[in-house]
């Protein structure tokens, strides 16, 4: 006895086959989906994640020093940490004196504040 989509498995897999479906697309540009995927691969880490959460909840911004120790990590994990969320556009920074400050950016904290509403769809 075969299988009623026997007939139709079988015919799809040669030359000419139809589809049941057009394929699927989008409308996000390469550079698009590469600026994606490096904002959530900025926000994967522990610390990252944290050290964005920790800026995003200041008013002027958080200094290096100050996220040192609220994180648990070294001063280089840190920097390095703001570096990457730098470069994914995550954070601004400017200094003064010798110190540099880092304040989440507009995209930044509308990514947070989704993350916040889905986790409290998902707690209801």
């Amino acid at each position: 006895m075969s299988h009623p989509d026997s007939e139709t498995i079988s015919s799809e897999t040669g030359a000419g086959a139809e589809t049941c479906c057009s394929p699927a697309g989008h409308s996000l540009t390469e550079g698009d989906v590469a600026s994606d995927v490096q904002t959530l691969a900025a926000l994967g880490n522990d610390t990252r994640y944290e050290a964005l959460r920790l800026i995003a909840d200041t008013e002027d911004g958080a200094c290096v020093c100050e996220l040192e120790p609220a994180l648990g990590v070294s001063q280089g994990a840190v920097s390095q940490a703001l570096s990457r969320l730098f470069g994914a556009g995550l954070v601004e920074r400017r200094k003064e004196g010798r110190w540099r400050y880092y304040s989440a950016t507009p995209r930044a904290r509308r990514l947070l504040a989704v993350l916040d509403e889905t986790r409290e769809d998902r707690d209801d």
